[in-house]
């Protein structure tokens, strides 16, 4: 069991992603950091590269390269940090992730969010998880998988099959 501080208010976000890119590595190939883009918000994501066949444990799944991509935003005008975990397939240009932001207000602080290229086709209330961002990433990390496999592909448009239990 992996027990993370509470104390959040002393972060700081070289550190936090650092960590992250550790905890990533367990997952991913190739696991990196890079400076935030400037239509991006917070100063970093870590990205890890990989092969969804393996990760989800499906020899049919139609791509074999994907990418995680996590980030924090540290100061906000909420009491609780911003984050972006998205899992990207580049080859489908698909996004699945919860996005913590001050977007989509009538959703609640976080939802989960499907991209067909850059436009959002849907987007579904999420869990919020007040905690440490370390254990945040852990949580989604171990529902990354279900939030994959809710994705509706089939029968009409791309969206969320909302009787996953992720949406309980």
């Amino acid at each position: 069991m992996v027990v993370f501080l509470a104390n959040r208010a002393n972060l700081q976000s070289k550190r936090l992603h650092d960590r992250i890119q550790q905890r990533l590595s367990a997952d991913c190939d190739n696991v990196r950091q890079r400076r935030a883009e400037p239509r991006e918000a917070g100063s970093y994501r870590v990205v890890g590269d990989v092969n969804p066949r393996q990760f989800l444990s499906d020899d049919a799944y139609p791509v074999t390269a994907a990418r995680v991509e996590i980030g924090f935003q540290l100061r906000t005008s909420d009491p609780y940090e911003y984050y972006w975990i998205n899992w990207i397939e580049p080859d489908r240009s698909l996004l699945v992730g919860w996005h913590q932001d001050d977007t989509h207000h009538d959703l609640g602080p976080v939802h989960l969010q499907v991209n067909d290229g850059s436009t959002v086709v849907a987007h579904e209330q999420a869990q919020f998880i007040d905690t440490h961002p370390l254990d945040v990433v852990e949580q989604r990390i171990k529902s990354l998988q279900d939030a994959i496999l809710a994705v509706n592909w089939e029968g009409g448009p791309i969206g969320f099959d909302t009787s996953s239990s992720l949406f309980e």
